[in-house]
């Protein structure tokens, strides 16, 4: 079956894959971006059977008939995070003043598509409130998604790197870790919700999946990855 979700569900979808191919016998296809990109191959015709998107982009989706209706499932609430390489000494960032401080001081700045993702339109944002975003452009680093800006931090020697995305991409990144949220004036959470696409070639593989996705079987999996609900 094919899934297309936003990078913030892939480690809880992987971590679910043996389990839902004991039960049903079938594999998973599943393609993990930016949840704006997305939505735009859904919208484009590729296939899928199940979508993992922000709670809006759903709605949207059900709205203009490309989910069914009834079938959206929360997975919980991810909020987004600083990051770092492991083993680079901590830095203070509590409040928006200690943000900036780290950020001017960072050698690179990693994080996802500032159009397409959820936390890179909003770390722009922060930026943009910090009065950095034109200051810092020579080091800023984007990417399509998360898991790619936290991957190519972490394959990156230089010293003094930072990161900001999704808490579920950083914790599902060997080699980074997560320091710190972003300051409370900054926070975003954001509702990480499935649906079934009307268009599924595989609608009871896809009901399989999404009960187990959010329900007592990942639980343990979605707290330790860093969704809350």
């Amino acid at each position: 079956m094919n899934i297309l979700s936003g990078g913030a569900a892939a480690a809880l979808v992987k971590a679910m894959q043996e389990a839902f191919t004991r039960e049903t016998g079938a594999g998973i296809d599943g393609t993990f971006s930016a949840v704006g990109m997305m939505r735009d191959q859904l919208l484009a015709g590729a296939p899928c059977d199940l979508v993992i998107l922000t709670a809006p982009l759903i709605d949207d989706l059900i709205r203009s008939g490309h989910v069914v209706a009834g079938s959206a499932q929360s997975l919980g609430r991810v909020r987004t995070g600083i990051a770092l390489r492991s083993g680079e000494p901590l830095r203070a960032l509590a409040n928006a003043d200690e943000l900036r401080t780290a950020l001017r001081s960072a050698k690179g700045v990693y994080f996802p598509d500032a159009e397409k993702s959820t936390a890179g339109r909003h770390f722009m944002a922060v930026l943009r409130k910090l009065g950095l975003d034109q200051e810092l452009v020579p080091v800023l680093r984007q990417y399509p998604n998360g898991e790619t800006a936290m991957r190519e931090m972490a394959a990156c020697d230089a010293p003094g790197l930072i990161g900001c995305t999704q808490v579920t991409e950083i914790n599902g990144t060997a080699g980074v870790e997560l320091v710190a949220m972003l300051p409370a004036e900054f926070e975003l959470a954001t509702d990480y919700t499935l649906g079934i696409c009307t268009g599924a070639r595989h609608p009871a593989q896809a009901r399989v999946l999404a009960a187990m996705l959010t329900g007592p079987a990942s639980a343990e999996i979605r707290r330790r990855g860093g969704f809350e609900f």
